[in-house]
């Protein structure tokens, strides 16, 4: 997205399916009044955080992940960028790492780039990757999608209705996307951004009134 980052060696390196998820949240953030809060959960070396930040210059950004590698990197590149004022980076476990900005419900837009491959493939044929780069950007779990259960259901108590959530996605795992989402009773139904032809980004709306509020009324 144009922006230039410094990388680590215990930190992920951005591929270009995460480009195709900042590309798809600037073109809606662009479409928001105002200045739009954003939240970049497992924001890695804050690629996303920065390159919104970047383009979309009314933007409020959280940024958050786990590890002192992943944190220290995304303040430095904050920093580079000279966006301190406009993003903040924070350290936690998912959403607890922001739980103490009060952001419940004024969320616009999350964004999420999470650990999608399930344990037994970094075992076998995607071992290679964890030559370089650490386990934690890429174990999700016995099925690859301990993470993205999480992120879906947890985004729910901070956007706002009407509030996006766009994150990436396994090779190969839509479906089971769309069926976490529709669980979920939450949000209206994805749609996917694809890359070589295959969908690779997942782009849904929170609904105004959940279907469980609907059953009950």
């Amino acid at each position: 997205m144009g922006v230039e980052l410094e990388l680590g060696p215990d930190v992920l390196v951005p591929r270009d399916e995460t480009e195709l998820l900042g590309k798809n949240a600037v073109s809606i953030l662009g479409h928001i009044e105002g200045a739009p809060v954003v939240v970049d959960m497992c924001c890695g070396s804050g690629n996303l955080a920065v390159a919104i930040a970047c383009h979309c210059l009314e933007a409020r950004i959280w940024a958050a992940d786990l590890t002192d590698s992943t944190v220290a990197l995304a303040r430095s590149n904050v920093l580079r960028h000279s966006l301190a004022d406009r993003v903040a980076v924070r350290q936690g476990d998912l959403f607890e790492a922001i739980e103490p900005d009060s952001l419940q419900g004024t969320v616009d837009m999350v964004v999420c780039n999470p650990p999608y491959i399930s344990t037994s493939r970094l075992e076998n044929e995607s071992a290679h990757l964890l030559n370089s780069e650490p386990r934690e950007a890429f174990d999700g779990g016995p099925y690859g999608i301990s993470i993205l259960q999480r992120m879906i259901r947890e985004a729910v108590d901070y956007l706002k209705p009407d509030g996006w959530l766009l994150f990436e996605f396994g090779e190969g795992q839509d479906r089971q996307v769309a069926a976490l989402l529709a669980r979920s009773k939450a949000y209206d139904e994805p749609t996917f951004a694809l890359a070589d032809g295959k969908p690779r980004v997942a782009i849904v709306k929170k609904r105004r009134v959940s279907r469980l509020s609907e059953t009950m009324a």
